[in-house]
């Protein structure tokens, strides 16, 4: 597998030509399929592909980690520019979701038009009638790529959850993330778990592969694992002691590498890496690898 990182909240040095925002996009060559986890929030991902040599209209299927606008709202640009890709969200209740702390609240969801603009453009002419799936139980994407809703919950959530909201018909509370999916490919040699930015947890979604896939390897983990708090001042969400608690309990599952960026903030990094050492890597835009 190849993996790609289209769009990061930081890129690589020698790379001033690829464009940042704070965002996620991973392009995946796996078993002779492309792949896409995520999309970023605007046209940054498609810029950056082009110039990373990675064609989006070869992409077979697109899966979106959750409903927050820096993983979704660039989908609106891949079908521009893809019409015959599926795309996969969870299937979820309307709801806006919104970041609120002392007194300032901001909208982080989904652009409401998008899902709409997907579904009133089937049927038209050159676009696909089937690229919008909304998903309600574990799928199979294409052979051996699952997406997965059902995350288990032996571990406590990221502490940075506490800021972010959904309001609804129902009143306004604190979001509980039925709107997030992981993803895992299952090649001969092991798993790879896409975590997007893992609110249910970075733990708990290794848990969830290992309960699932029972004695396979996991060659790596790769995404955000929301460690940040408030990512204005780039704090980690609790202690000191909670991230190298997480690190130690990550060194206790069947995993070669872990490579991440996006929302796990450099502080909380820089915590992890002190119990990982060489087992965790930073995955900044434009970094390639190969798993």
């Amino acid at each position: 597998m190849i993996v790609t990182a289209l769009v990061d909240n930081s890129r690589l040095e020698n790379r001033p030509d690829l464009g940042v925002e704070r965002g996620l996009s991973l392009h995946i060559s796996t078993m002779g399929k492309q792949l896409l986890f995520d999309a970023g929030s605007g046209q940054t991902f498609c810029d950056n592909a082009a110039r990373l040599g990675i064609r989006i209209q070869d992409v077979d299927a697109v899966a979106i980690s959750h409903r927050h606008h820096d993983h979704c709202n660039g989908v609106r640009h891949f079908i521009e520019r893809n019409t015959s890709a599926s795309v996969y969200f969870r299937d979820c209740e309307n709801q806006d979701y919104r970041f609120k702390a002392f007194g300032f609240s901001s909208n982080v969801g989904i652009d409401k038009g998008l899902l709409d603009t997907m579904l009133f453009d089937k049927g038209l002419p050159g676009k696909n009638n089937s690229q919008l799936n909304l998903i309600q139980d574990t799928t199979e994407i294409l052979p051996n790529v699952f997406l997965i809703i059902n995350i288990n919950q032996k571990y406590p959530q990221p502490k940075g959850n506490q800021y972010l909201y959904t309001e609804s018909e129902q009143g306004c509370q604190h979001d509980s993330f039925d709107h997030e999916l992981m993803m895992v490919v299952k090649e001969e040699d092991g798993l790879i778990v896409f975590t997007g930015c893992a609110h249910n947890g970075v733990l708990n979604m290794v848990d969830t592969a290992v309960t699932l896939f029972p004695d396979t390897r996991i060659k790596a983990v790769v995404g955000g694992f929301h460690l940040v708090g408030l990512p204005v001042f780039n704090s980690i969400g609790g202690s000191k002691e909670d991230i190298r608690e997480i690190g130690k309990q990550l060194l206790s599952y069947p995993i070669d590498k872990l490579y991440t960026g996006h929302c796990t903030g450099m502080k909380a990094f820089g915590l992890l890496k002190e119990v990982l050492g060489d087992k965790l890597e930073h995955l900044p835009t434009g970094r390639r690898v190969e798993v």
